[in-house]
Formats: structure tokens, sequence, C-alpha cells
């Protein structure tokens, strides 16, 4: 399904409904959310669970179309549950929206199979994007944390996974990190999408990854760990 952001805030148009499966302890952020898919009638909250446990129950019960996950949860935490829905699960997309914000955990949660990483308190917009770029096959990171991400994506002295990678190459994976489709990227580096496509393909073949979350997932983990 795609999302689309019209004009007004309040207005989005779709082909058909999302399923949301909300995996939050918070009893306030999980009315807050409530509230806020209920202006939208694409995006179906299906059940909520309160820890990792029943998260991954849930998961398994419901089969939602898009899971909205903590990453600090009890007993056990939103990384390693999602880790265990994508063991089962590897189409069902993982959203983590959490006040965790460094680059370590951002990491782990994309290595555990998450789509998109967004922080509490991003905008209602950006949350919108998050979810559309995911359901499209697209890896999100907030801002807040992509743009310090992207700050330390230069071809690196040693030789590690993205050092094989062309300065181009290197500035498309760049962009596909910070969740740009690829008519984005086409627009933003004035290049056909047949070539922005061709790129992709060699940079997925240079570091042995099937989908773009994976080549995102090599590239961060190469140069921050």
């Amino acid at each position: 399904m795609h999302l689309e952001t019209m004009t007004s805030e309040n207005s989005m148009s779709a082909s058909s409904q999302l399923q949301l499966l909300i995996v939050e302890d918070d009893p306030v952020m999980r009315l807050g959310l409530e509230q806020f898919f209920a202006d939208y009638p694409q995006l179906i909250i299906v059940g909520q669970a309160t820890d990792g446990y029943s998260g991954i129950e849930a998961a398994r019960r419901l089969n939602p179309d898009l899971v909205v996950m903590d990453i600090g949860l009890p007993q056990l935490d939103g990384i390693e549950a999602t880790r265990q829905i994508k063991a089962v699960f590897p189409e069902m997309r993982v959203l983590m929206l959490t006040s965790h914000n460094t680059e370590t955990e951002m990491i782990a949660a994309l290595s555990s199979g998450a789509d998109a990483y967004c922080i509490k308190g991003t905008s209602l917009t950006r949350l919108l994007s998050a979810i559309a770029a995911i359901q499209d096959g697209a890896v999100y990171l907030d801002p807040q944390i992509a743009r310090t991400v992207v700050a330390h994506l230069h071809p690196p002295a040693h030789v590690g996974p993205t050092a094989q990678l062309s300065p181009r190459e290197l500035e498309i994976l760049k962009l596909i990190i910070e969740g740009q489709m690829n008519p984005e990227i086409a627009q933003t580096l004035y290049l056909s999408l047949s070539t922005i496509k061709s790129h992709i393909r060699s940079i997925m073949n240079k570091l042995a990854v099937d989908d773009r979350v994976q080549a995102a997932v090599v590239a961060l983990r190469s140069v921050l760990v």
C-alpha cells in the first residue's frame, strides 16, 4: 500500500487499508497514537501490546501489516521483539518509535530487522512519511538521527564493505539512508531513474545484500561500529 500525505495534513489517499499493531508500554503514548491514527481511516489499529513478549504473540495472532514498536519495553525490549517477529514474518514492517536516539541503538534496531527508526515527538507528517517509505520498501531514519549518521558516511580510510563503492554509489547510499525513494534520488542527483536503479543494483551486489534496508545496515555498521 502506498500512502501519500496530501496538501492538508489531515488527508491521506491509499489504495487499501493498513493494519497496525502498537507495542508500547506508555498509556499516554498509546492514547496519542490511537487519536492520531483515528484521523486516517486507511490506518487501522488491530491490536495493542504493552511488553515485548505480548507484542510477539500479538504479531503472530493478528498478522498486521505494520508494527509500531517501542524499544524500552518491559520483560523483553523492542529490539529483541523485532528480531523474533522478523524471524517468523520477514515481510511484516516494523517502525521503531522510541525516545532512544543513539547510533548504537539505531544500528541494533536496523540489524534486528526494523524498517524505520523514528524519535518520539517527531512531527505527524514525518511519521506518515516513514510509514509510506517503508511500505514502498525503503528504510527510513528520523532526520534527527540521519543527519548524524550521514555525516559519518565518507569513504573510509580502512578497507571495509563500503570501501569498494564508487563516490556516486556512496552518494546514492547516503540518500537511501535518508529515506529517499528512487525517483527522489534521481531528481536530487539530476540522473535518470534507470541510472539510479543500475547504481542501486551495483551497490547491493558489492555489499552482498538483497535489499535497500540491508544495504543501509551494512553501511552503518561498517562505519560506526
